[in-house]
């Protein structure tokens, strides 16, 4: 039973993710124009619709369609793929990484399916802080780094406890 709930509670978390990376898409790709800027918070905090036809802060966009499609569409299936069937085997995995793997693979899942839906992610938040400036992203960015900072979270805690645990 504990192993079916765990299973559950991990494709929850993956669809979770997925859902409001792509409802989060569906509104801005129905509500706002290409280009098209709404700020709020004082300025600090932009919503801007763009279309991303590379990975990550557009790298790769000017790549040859062959190695685009193997690279941020065929690689990450299968990377994905493969984290996906380890956190449904393997238990004895620590919580606080499971959980950052699911928003990982959330992440990965949801700006996977813009690009074989529309051959490109969809990018609409921008962030202003005096010289702290990000880049446009979405909501599976979002995961993508939350998860990776989970991730890390728990191999420093991991650290720490093994580390008193010599002493």
């Amino acid at each position: 039973m504990k192993r079916s709930l765990r299973i559950l509670l991990i494709v929850f978390t993956v669809l979770v993710n997925i859902g409001c990376d792509q409802v989060s898409k569906k509104v801005v790709r129905a509500k706002i124009s290409y280009g098209e800027s709404i700020r709020l918070l004082d300025n600090h905090f932009t919503v801007t619709k763009v279309e991303n036809t590379g990975a990550f802060l557009s790298l790769g966009e000017s790549l040859p369609p062959f190695l685009k499609q193997l690279l941020l569409l065929i690689l990450p299936l299968i990377a994905i793929s493969l984290g996906f069937a380890y956190l449904l085997v393997k238990f004895k995995t620590p919580r606080l990484f499971v959980i950052g793997a699911c928003f990982v693979i959330g992440g990965g899942i949801g700006n996977m399916i813009d690009r074989m839906a529309y051959g490109s992610v969809t990018d609409f938040l921008h962030i202003s802080f005096g010289i702290f400036q990000t880049g446009i992203f979405n909501m599976a960015d979002v995961s993508v780094m939350l998860g990776a900072g989970f991730i890390l979270l728990s191999s420093f805690l991991k650290t720490q406890k093994d580390e008193n645990q010599l002493i």
